[in-house]
């Protein structure tokens, strides 16, 4: 799972185009959202889509697992790991 943790935060910051950030900036249990990497809900709809085209999942916007799932880089990892499961 580190290995898709850290394939997860690159993926943040090549297909959110974040300058000055490193893998190594992101910690995979901060919020990714508001106070913690501080994204916005623009970056969230670019982020989910580059995860289902890069992880191959399927996501619903308006779901509140969704959120869940995007609240942290972790939480990212675990369903993208679930969904390979199934």
């Amino acid at each position: 799972m580190n290995n898709l943790i850290e394939e997860l935060k690159q993926l943040i910051i090549t297909s959110l185009d974040l300058e000055d950030v490193t893998p190594a900036d992101i910690d995979p249990q901060a919020p990714l959202f508001g106070d913690g990497l501080g994204l916005d809900s623009i970056d969230a709809l670019e982020l989910g889509v580059a995860v289902q085209k890069k992880y191959h999942v399927k996501l619903d916007a308006s779901s509140a697992d969704t959120r869940q799932h995007f609240h942290s880089v972790a939480n990212l990892a675990k369903f993208i790991e679930s969904q390979r499961s199934t």
